[in-house]
């Protein structure tokens, strides 16, 4: 029976390892404490139904995204020293295969969003938009890390939506504001530091980004920059939604592991930091969404009745 399975899950990891379903960790737990907040009158959890309907519209999306990046960027992949082993230059996966997974993702998440409600479903080919157009931005805008960061932004957003739909109160709207932007900065930050690894092959080809721009220690500067704002909306997210000690203990290891992360980038190879950043910043998804989740679950605060 095991020899009779092997190949099911060679096939499965092959899959996975194409469009790198790990990192959805990275969305997930943002998407899902926008849920809990979204549902307090609920005690933060708005269904089983509506829940895996969210869970299944990150995946798709995130799936949707990651493969139509790997399909843009095939050429640039097999060039460079370290994406020339990737699926699509390799072999592993065809283009054909790659395109109707991309196109079944797509599909999967506009009829997540239509049995949610109509807000999302009307609103998912513009998600689909902003997901999949910042594969391109690498090839004319400095600002491609900007583009990716309000990409993982609808993480929250949407899964915010699919909860209150059109019920949005004032306040709401200023608390998934605040969050959104949060997510921005961490992926802007975030990305930039990953930029790194390209910075001498992107300068060769042509490719845009501000480590090329403003050259790696300018870029790093920025990235720190943006990071200290982010903490600054991740705790005015806090007082907003009124959490306690639990948030801030959260917020603490947040900080603690931002600082880290830049700590390694100024001080470690670029081997070190593909191992530890997404490490880092899978704790800082997790540890957000541990915190958000045990506030309302265990604190209340107030109730959108």
């Amino acid at each position: 029976m095991p020899n009779l399975l092997r190949p099911f899950f060679a096939t499965l990891s092959n899959w996975g390892g194409f469009v790198r379903i790990s990192h959805t960790l990275f969305a997930l737990p943002f998407a899902l404490a926008a849920m809990c907040v979204a549902a307090r009158d609920q005690r933060g959890w708005p269904g089983w139904r509506v829940f895996g309907l969210i869970l299944a519209a990150m995946v798709c999306a995130r799936t949707c995204a990651m493969a139509f990046n790997r399909i843009v960027d095939r050429k640039f992949d097999a060039k460079n020293p370290r994406t020339a082993d990737r699926h699509l230059p390799t072999g592993k996966i065809s283009l054909p295969a790659a395109g109707m997974l991309c196109a079944g993702a797509a599909l999967g998440l506009v009829a997540a969003s239509y049995l949610l409600n109509p807000l999302c479903f009307w609103l998912s080919p513009v998600a689909l938009l902003v997901i999949c157009f910042y594969s391109l931005t690498k090839r004319f805008t400095d600002y491609t890390h900007v583009f990716l960061g309000l990409a993982l932004a609808l993480a929250p957003v949407g899964a915010w939506l699919a909860v209150r739909g059109m019920e949005m109160r004032p306040l709401e709207i200023i608390q998934l504001l605040v969050l959104s932007s949060a997510v921005v900065l961490w992926l802007f930050g975030f990305d930039i530091i990953y930029a790194l690894q390209d910075y001498e092959f992107d300068k060769a080809a042509g490719l845009h980004s501000l480590v090329v721009a403003w050259g790696p220690q300018n870029a790093l500067a920025g990235a720190f920059l943006a990071h200290m704002v982010m903490c600054g909306l991740l705790f005015a997210f806090g007082l907003l939604c009124r959490f306690r000690v639990a948030y801030l203990i959260g917020w603490m290891i947040i900080a603690g592991c931002l600082v880290l992360e830049h700590w390694i980038a100024r001080r470690r190879s670029m081997h070190w930091i593909n191992v530890a950043f997404f490490r880092l910043n899978a704790v800082i998804s997790a540890v957000f969404f541990i915190v958000v989740a045990a506030e309302v679950a265990f604190n209340g605060g107030f109730r959108l009745r």
